[in-house]
């Protein structure tokens, strides 16, 4: 199998977590239903791959997201794997699931724009922010994990560019309720790096350490490797990833895909940053997943190492 030359830059971090979206965030979009099955054979060759976080589901009430609508029947048969298993919920009734199921880690998803939180939530920004803090600190009293996710941090659909004090404010507010780790999320894709230090200089300046950070890009106009990579260089170790580039957004019709996680393990391997993902496992995981869904992987390293091997 063909891999990149390693030239190693000590000033990037030894080591990224990635935390794989694509059973979440990545199926949540698609047209027609994929079975539970398969949706748990998926998550099993992500982690036997070497990804040590995967976004299991979504416990979303059916109406919202009906592909994520197994959820209850999804999770009891792949919670036992040696692996981090976030389930993101929306509320506490998502959360009554969770818990019941064994969940160790959650996720709640705000927005830092008022115009998606109310596509999304049908709630303001505030609103959001009180429906998410019991959630929160119920989960926190249980010992769970919580991550809070942040939409739109760097441009909205229907308001245009986003001020970077608007997602700083928001940003704080969820790490003051109790979120262990907040996931800054291009949802559609219009980043660039400059920005992206941007915010992050803010952050840290608004007193939310680096260490508290993950990175969440859409590659819509190809801009989602070149900022992790800003983003590494101020210090965040955990990227947010989707194994084939899998995913959108299904409140924001102009957010493509996520960020591939293939693509993403390439350009960290070539810096000689350690993953702990086997890239050729990886690689056949979504080359598997691609036959499924009836479409070609639209990761350029899954379709350069698939046509290699063929």
């Amino acid at each position: 199998m063909t891999l990149p030359m390693v030239f190693r830059d000590p000033s990037l971090p030894a080591r990224v977590r990635i935390h794989e979206v694509g059973p979440r965030d990545g199926l949540q979009n698609e047209k027609t239903a994929v079975p539970t099955a398969v949706k748990a054979e998926f998550v099993r060759r992500l982690a036997a791959a070497g990804l040590s976080t995967v976004e299991a589901t979504s416990f979303v009430h059916p109406r919202w997201v009906p592909q994520l609508a197994d959820a209850e029947e999804l999770f009891p048969l792949v919670r036992e794997l040696p692996v981090r298993l976030p389930v993101l919920v929306p509320n506490e009734r998502g959360l009554d699931r969770a818990l019941a199921l064994g969940a160790r880690e959650v996720a709640v998803f705000a927005s830092a724009t008022e115009s998606f939180a109310q596509a999304n939530l049908n709630r303001t920004v505030d609103g959001a922010l009180e429906m998410f803090a019991p959630v929160v600190s119920r989960a926190v009293a249980a010992g769970l994990r919580v991550r809070g996710y942040l939409s739109m941090c760097f441009g909205d659909p229907w308001e245009g560019a986003v001020p970077v004090e608007q997602v700083v404010r928001v940003t704080k507010a969820l790490a003051g309720m109790g979120c262990e780790e907040l996931s800054l999320g291009d949802t559609i894709g219009v980043a660039t790096p400059g920005h992206v230090g941007a915010l992050l200089t803010a952050l840290e300046a608004g007193g939310v350490p680096v260490s508290r950070l993950a990175v969440h890009f859409h590659d819509t106009y190809g801009q989602a490797l070149s900022n992790t990579l800003a983003a590494l260089r101020h210090g965040v170790t955990v990227v947010d990833a989707s194994a084939g580039g899998l995913g959108g957004c299904p409140y924001a019709k102009s957010a493509t895909g996520n960020l591939a996680t293939e693509d993403l393990v390439w350009m960290l391997d070539g810096l000689g940053i350690e993953t702990g993902v086997d890239l050729a496992a990886l690689t056949a995981t979504s080359g598997w997943m691609a036959e499924q869904l009836g479409r070609p992987s639209p990761s350029r390293t899954v379709r350069a190492l698939s046509h290699k091997e063929s």
